[in-house]
């Protein structure tokens, strides 16, 4: 047991980290199949197949959840994953063929480096190839390598986001998340309340607190619509129906809300899928589940923070880490 995502029977994570600039993509695999559920709260989402995961249309099966920067640029990536899992014949058998099912939600990270680079059909291919499961890397990589937070205030006084993950195990019960962090607003410890990384001061020292300088009366910048986003998958080895799976998805939201502050905003695309693999063969109750979910998306989330380290762009412009204050 490792305390990631990975702990769930039946899950693999690969990521694919692209070097010529900060960004990414993250694979969730689940080649032997798993019961898939979604729940969208953001206003500006990006995403592929979320409508097949709805308890009224017919697919029960999906074999991965890719996650992925490039703005909409990047739900290309989706097709390597495929093309991944079909040559390994994992798939819906559809008359003679194998379809893999593989959702898919994008992030907003084309302001630091040449935006004309974004995960592609082979990033989704070399994040299969990567796939394990190990304990994914944390930080900047994969969907986290170019995600940032607390943009309310202008990007230049924002800060790093990251990817991050985490796994509780309650009455021989796994559940688990993946979370990567880039919101228009701060990050939060629920233990405490503190803010860890978010908008900075004008003089970009220290942390300057979104909600209470929203309260104080401060101006928030123009934002851009769709430029940010948070995405998270939660998995589960219990045994779950497709309706399950969904709400368990809803519910899960709640570990964002309690560890960023605003969320699920006009310019956020806030996406979490849900999987359940049912791996240990045992039934559980949806609210002790739900409450898990809630509980390691929380904790994904600050740990994609605090391991995620300071990046430099264009003209000077330097986005610190959680670390870094």
């Amino acid at each position: 047991m490792n305390g990631t995502i990975t702990d769930v029977a039946g899950v693999q994570v690969g990521h694919f980290t692209d070097a010529r600039r900060p960004t990414g993509c993250t694979v969730i695999l689940t080649p032997g199949g798993a019961v898939g559920g979604v729940d969208v709260r953001g206003a500006a989402p990006g995403t592929r197949e979320t409508d097949l995961l709805s308890p009224l249309n017919s697919v029960e099966q999906v074999h991965a959840v890719l996650l992925a920067g490039g703005s909409a640029f990047g739900l290309d990536a989706a097709a390597g994953v495929m093309r991944w899992l079909e040559e390994r014949g994992v798939g819906v058998q559809v008359g003679p063929l194998r379809i893999p099912i593989v959702p898919a939600a994008i992030l907003f990270d084309l302001f630091i480096g040449d935006p004309r680079i974004r995960p592609d059909a082979h990033a989704g291919y070399a994040a299969c190839q990567a796939a394990s499961a190990d304990a994914p890397a944390e930080g900047n990589f994969g969907a986290g390598a170019g995600a940032t937070v607390g943009k309310l205030f202008g990007f230049e006084r924002a800060m790093k986001g990251g990817i991050g993950s985490a796994a509780v195990t309650v009455g021989g019960v796994t559940v688990g998340a993946i979370v990567a962090v880039n919101a228009v607003g701060d990050v939060i410890d629920p233990s405490s309340g503190r803010v860890i990384a978010g908008a900075r001061t004008t003089d970009r020292r220290a942390l300057v607190g979104t909600v209470q300088a929203i309260l104080r009366g401060e101006p928030i910048a123009a934002v851009l619509p769709a430029s940010a986003t948070t995405l998270g998958v939660v998995a589960t080895d219990a045994v779950l129906t497709k309706a399950a799976a969904n709400k368990l998805a809803q519910i899960a939201h709640d570990g964002l809300a309690r560890s960023i502050s605003p969320v699920h905003t006009a310019s956020d695309g806030d996406t979490v899928f849900a999987l359940a693999t049912g791996a240990s063969g045992l039934a559980a109750d949806l609210t002790v589940l739900g409450t898990l979910a809630a509980e390691v998306v929380a904790r994904a989330v600050l740990r994609a923070v605090w391991a995620a380290t300071g990046i430099s762009g264009d003209a000077g412009l330097t986005l610190p880490a959680a670390r870094d204050l």
